[in-house]
């Protein structure tokens, strides 16, 4: 593999982490199945396209993006705690809602931003230092993991906020959360909220990063979400919630590089368009490796008594 094809794939990694920590504030933190995030990443890129198309500040656009995200998780969980509908379908229909609103709010199925101004545009052409120069396809990457270094930060001190913490009671045990006086409905739809507020952000950073936005970018990204959080939560140890948000990032980077290896290695002779393949199989692998990797402990334990 080019050390370009290895920066673009930790580059893709990086962005998609925000997906994977969002995909885990929803799933892991309030048990809450949510299939938004299909919606609400092209959602992301969609308002942030339209908005730089239009001339907008590409940070106000990506601001804009947040908010976005932030009010189609809010949807999802109106839809399933004040109407009584189920929360994976509750999602799915915010999802399916998003895929014609996307399409409204960039005029067309797809905006070109190849000509427009983005946060990266100043990355583009490197960065000198006397006689040494940094090309853009090594400052993306780094301007990308100092951005969600800070992210990380504020969303680890969050979840151990006291609101953070009445949050996470709440994904555990609602009834008794319930009983201890935590409004219930609050936590749900701020987490909600912030899940795919991180999810439109990186939607967001994808179309500036890419240079375009079509509405089927938000296919399987639940999926490749769920993947990332696996397969960090397999990779390394999450007793802590800082060390769950780091094996987001890390088992993100690590599809991604899984990803970029297997279509690039000749000898299988896989092609573009078998990607989704390749993603289906390494989402079984994620999936099933947990499983092994007990199996194979009370195994290991069985030999040494």
């Amino acid at each position: 593999m080019s050390i370009f094809a290895l920066m673009g794939a930790i580059q893709v990694g990086l962005i998609y982490s925000l997906v994977a920590i969002g995909v885990f504030i929803s799933f892991r933190v309030l048990d809450f199945p949510d299939l938004t995030v299909d919606g609400s990443f092209p959602l992301g890129a969609a308002v942030t396209a339209a908005l730089l198309v239009a001339g907008v500040n590409p940070f106000i656009a990506m601001g804009a993006a947040v908010i976005s995200g932030f009010i189609a998780g809010i949807l999802t969980a109106w839809l399933n705690l004040k109407l009584n509908i189920l929360n994976l379908l509750a999602s799915i229909l915010t999802m399916i809602a998003l895929y014609s609103i996307n399409i409204r709010i960039m005029g067309g199925p797809n905006i070109s931003l190849l000509s427009r101004k983005t946060i990266f545009t100043p990355l583009d052409n490197g960065i000198s230092l006397g006689s040494y120069s940094i090309p853009s396809y090594i400052l993306l990457p780094i301007g990308l993991s100092v951005m969600i270094l800070i992210l990380c930060f504020i969303i680890i001190r969050f979840l151990n906020s006291e609101i953070g913490l009445a949050m996470r009671a709440t994904g555990k045990n609602t009834r008794m959360s319930r009983a201890n006086g935590i409004n219930t409905i609050l936590m749900i739809g701020l987490g909600m909220g912030i899940s795919n507020a991180l999810v439109a952000l990186a939607g967001s950073l994808f179309a500036q990063s890419e240079g375009f936005s079509d509405v089927t970018t938000g296919v399987g990204t639940i999926v490749i979400g769920l993947a990332a959080v696996i397969a960090g939560e397999t990779l390394f140890p999450t007793r802590s919630i800082l060390w769950s948000i780091f094996a987001c990032i890390f088992g993100s980077i690590i599809y991604r590089l899984m990803i970029a290896l297997a279509l690039e290695a000749d000898f299988i002779g896989l092609q573009a368009s078998d990607l989704n393949l390749v993603t289906a199989v390494l989402v079984g692998f994620a999936l099933v490796l947990p499983v092994i990797r007990q199996k194979f402990k009370k195994t290991k334990r069985g030999v040494q008594k």
